[in-house]
């Protein structure tokens, strides 16, 4: 098979669709394609940039605003005022993807959620999860609304390629399933879950692995709440607060092993060795959880509706204990959190090589 020239682009909110997307870039390098990966300046680029080396280019280039708040009303307040920016943003990263598919005789382009990263001259693919956005209060009408404007913004790819199973609501639930509008004959394609966390040949000899992300202020909000859990807890322990600044850093607090930070490589060997993770419950987390079958304790990211939606969903679903940052009560919640079954092990094995596949 020929060698391709690929253009990689990753939307840089937090570090899951980095995580994600490390998985398939591997495998498009490993083919023998040249990759070249567009991301904003942020903690996702530096951990692909730790991952990968020398195997890709970089190219750095700024992402659409986050306007993140303490506070849930004041974010839905930023982000509907930040929109202009944002449709400018979509426009210059698109006249970008052209300028690069020209001069560097680009191939493919694949985009992880990044609307303007397609181009008309050559296929281009997206990964997404999201196709209805969960509106506070499930507003029908603004989430169908919203979907259109989502569904014309993806026009331009030949796919849009779903990081789920189909069946029974998959791990996405209505982010991902049983869309209100009809996004085209066969451009809808469920990928599968895309995770590779699995270590084999480790015990499962921690039982309680906290692990402490999201923007500030929300993660330094729930690193405190945390640590002053500790002495209520009995166990084997290991806390990671989640601070790239710290990496190396390691103490020992109340009994517990407290990191500063944990690549990529040491997450995934405590994930595997962990009885019950106690974390934030981003999409990227859900399908590393799966692929290990664990139980957990959802808090989701205050104002991130899609993490609400996805902790309430899998609680009610009865997978795991969910409960949000306000309400934390550390103790009582991780007795619930034993009661729940685990998320549904689903393997992502074949996941990389559907992908391969669609994309040639």
């Amino acid at each position: 098979m020929s060698m391709k020239r690929v253009l990689f682009a990753i939307h840089d909110w937090g570090l899951g669709h980095a995580s994600r997307s490390l998985v398939l870039i591997r495998a498009l390098v490993e083919r023998g394609n040249q990759v070249t990966i567009l991301m904003a300046p942020s903690a996702g680029l530096e951990l692909l940039r730790s991952e990968l080396g020398d195997a890709c280019e970089f190219y750095p280039y700024a992402d659409i605003p986050k306007p993140f708040s303490r506070f849930a009303p004041l974010f839905y307040v930023r982000m509907s005022l930040s929109m202009p920016v944002v449709w400018t943003r979509f426009k210059l990263e698109h006249r970008l993807t052209e300028r690069l598919v020209r001069a560097r005789h680009i191939d493919l382009v694949v985009s992880d959620s990044r609307f303007g990263v397609w181009s008309h001259e050559v296929p281009s693919y997206c990964i997404f999860h999201s196709l209805r956005q969960i509106i506070p209060g499930r507003l029908g009408w603004m989430e169908r609304m919203v979907e259109w404007g989502q569904r014309g913004l993806l026009k331009g790819f030949r796919k849009v390629l779903i990081p789920d199973v189909r069946e029974n609501g998959g791990l996405s639930g209505d982010l991902g399933h049983d869309p209100a509008l009809d996004w085209g004959k066969g451009r809808l394609v469920y990928l599968g879950p895309l995770a590779d966390v699995y270590r084999p040949g480790f015990d499962r000899d921690i039982d309680y692995f906290f692990s402490v992300s999201g923007i500030e202020p929300q993660r330094g909000i729930l690193a405190k709440r945390v640590m002053a859990a500790l002495p209520k807890l009995s166990g084997r322990i290991v806390v990671t607060l989640g601070r790239p600044e710290s990496a190396g850093e390691q103490r020992r607090i109340h009994g517990a092993t407290v990191y500063g930070y944990l690549n990529r490589e040491q997450q995934a060997q405590i994930l595997t060795r962990s009885r019950i993770i106690i974390s934030r419950s981003g999409y990227t987390t859900l399908m590393e959880l799966s692929e290990l079958g664990k139980q957990a304790l959802f808090i989701p990211t205050p104002a991130q509706s899609e993490q609400e939606y996805l902790a309430r969903f899998h609680r009610q679903q009865g997978h795991v204990w969910s409960t949000t940052q306000r309400a934390l009560d550390i103790p009582r919640d991780l007795q619930r959190a034993e009661q729940a079954r685990g998320l549904p092990k689903i393997s992502s094995a074949e996941s990389v090589r559907h992908f391969l596949e669609i994309v040639g």
